[in-house]
């Protein structure tokens, strides 16, 4: 399938955000805008065949956190299953990893889980890293950098540096080769000013609600597979479909069921199978989840995030998060790999929820 830029690219204005002032929002991705799983998860993994049949060798797929761990994982699948499939992370645990910057961010480290990856990296042609937008490759560079420092054998290898959108200037692309690093894109866009589109856009913050405790249930849920630390492709795609379809069986919810399926910060590709798996049982289902990105409200029709609040993160409470574009829906499920202290942020979510009118909350710990 070809993907023009209507079909994924929304521009939106940041927040406190000094270093770029302009987000990139794809409608299909399945995080700021509720979409449905099936649409997200064609677009992945179209990106992720057309990688297949350039780089059939490849065997180590590297996801950007947070927005592209859902993408990385549906390019993964299309895979032999015996690709390994890591993301980077922000999430504290403990282990040996390669620190990096990335540009642009509010968030200016992330950290790669390097226990196995020069065996990971040993049994792999090419090295695909995988992200939603690449503008100046810079991020990428400095993680190729990093890798051939600290992993040398890795410095014989093809990086390539994959992406949905890409719009890396011809004196860019140049420095990206010049690294060892090959770009590959479902839709390759100019560089474009961005800055100027938003610079005269009157926003306001999402909102703070006060919160209380809220009704939910919670559902048995098997352990996933941690992608953070590294995962076989085919194993990881089995787990997580087989455990949907246990939960989906076990829920029993009617037919043609109305439901919003949320996943959180870097939990996303569970979430979006979830929403597969009830699509595919004949539910209408929109999917997206909360991000850690603060972005400007505008209700103007072109606009692309109309409405939006503030949650403390599932993974550490005194962090700030958000969740935009909510809507009423007969049923919710969120969907979350945080180990604990998810409480303050399970209550602000449910209490955005019950605002919007929604009904019956589920919460989904994988």
């Amino acid at each position: 399938m070809n993907y023009t830029s209507d079909d994924l690219l929304r521009t939106a204005k940041r927040i406190h955000n000094t270093k770029r002032t302009y987000l990139l929002v794809d409608p299909l991705q399945a995080k700021h805008i509720p979409v449905s799983s099936k649409k997200s998860l064609e677009m992945m993994r179209t990106l992720g065949k057309m990688l297949y049949r350039k780089y059939p060798e490849a065997r180590l797929i590297i996801g950007f956190a947070e927005t592209a761990t859902a993408i990385g994982a549906a390019v993964a699948e299309c895979f032999p299953d015996d690709c390994v499939y890591i993301h980077t992370t922000r999430e504290e645990f403990p282990g040996d990893f390669i620190c990096f910057s990335e540009e642009h961010s509010h968030a200016v480290e992330q950290k790669l889980f390097a226990e196995n990856l020069l065996e990971y990296i040993a049994k792999s042609k090419e090295i695909i890293f995988i992200d939603d937008e690449i503008s100046t490759g810079k991020t990428l560079i400095n993680i190729a950098e990093q890798l051939k420092a600290e992993i040398p054998s890795s410095t014989g290898k093809q990086f390539v540096a994959a992406s949905i959108i890409n719009r890396v200037s011809e004196e860019n692309e140049v420095r990206l080769l010049n690294s060892g690093i090959k770009t590959e894109c479902l839709l390759k866009l100019p560089f474009g000013n961005y800055e100027e589109v938003v610079r005269d856009i009157e926003v306001s913050e999402p909102e703070r609600l006060e919160t209380t405790s809220f009704d939910y249930t919670a559902l048995d849920c098997p352990k996933i597979p941690n992608a953070r630390t590294g995962v076989k492709a085919g194993d990881y795609k089995r787990a997580v479909k087989e455990i949907m379809e246990s939960v989906v069986k076990n829920l029993g919810l009617p037919e043609k069921a109305d439901v919003l399926v949320i996943g959180t910060e870097e939990c996303m590709y569970p979430a979006i199978i979830l929403g597969e798996v009830l699509e595919d049982a004949g539910a209408s289902v929109l999917c997206h989840s909360s991000t850690r990105s603060p972005i400007g409200i505008n209700n103007a029709e072109n606009y692309p995030i109309k409405s939006g609040y503030k949650l403390a993160s599932f993974y550490e409470s005194t962090r700030e998060t958000f969740i935009y574009n909510l809507s009423p829906h007969d049923y919710v499920i969120i969907v979350s790999d945080s180990k604990s202290g998810f409480k303050k942020g399970l209550e602000d979510l449910c209490a955005a929820l019950k605002k919007v009118g929604c009904g019956d909350i589920y919460f989904l710990g994988v």
